[in-house]
């Protein structure tokens, strides 16, 4: 620490020379993606379902994901940090399984990183 004279009166008063902090570079964190699979052994209702509840989805927003879930074998829903995608990766394991009969399990999720 830097220090000064600050009495130009001859009496000695000592103040600490204030430092300029290093400037901070602010890196943003690599994006996530959360997939979400198709699966033959859920319905869209179930999807329209989960995806509120883990997700926080507007009816239609879930609507459109459940749809491109079904045309495409998958769909992005929700891009995030790593942490977070984990997180909510593990939600749609855990979420449990459709009313339907013969559903095993929760859907299938994967997190992949933005390019």
């Amino acid at each position: 620490m830097n220090w000064q004279d600050d009495d130009p009166g001859g009496g000695v008063t000592v103040a600490p020379v204030k430092e300029e902090a290093p400037e901070r570079v602010h890196e943003r964190q690599p994006r996530y993606n959360v997939l979400l699979w198709d699966s033959d052994d859920h319905t869209f209702e179930y999807v329209e379902k989960m995806l509120r509840e883990l997700f926080g989805h507007e009816k239609e927003q879930c609507q459109e994901i459940a749809k491109a879930v079904d045309k495409d074998g998958k769909a992005v829903v929700l891009t995030t940090t790593l942490e977070h995608a984990e997180l909510k990766r593990d939600q749609i394991h855990a979420y449990g399984k459709d009313h339907l009969e013969g559903s095993k399990g929760s859907m299938w999720s994967t997190i992949e990183a933005v390019e």
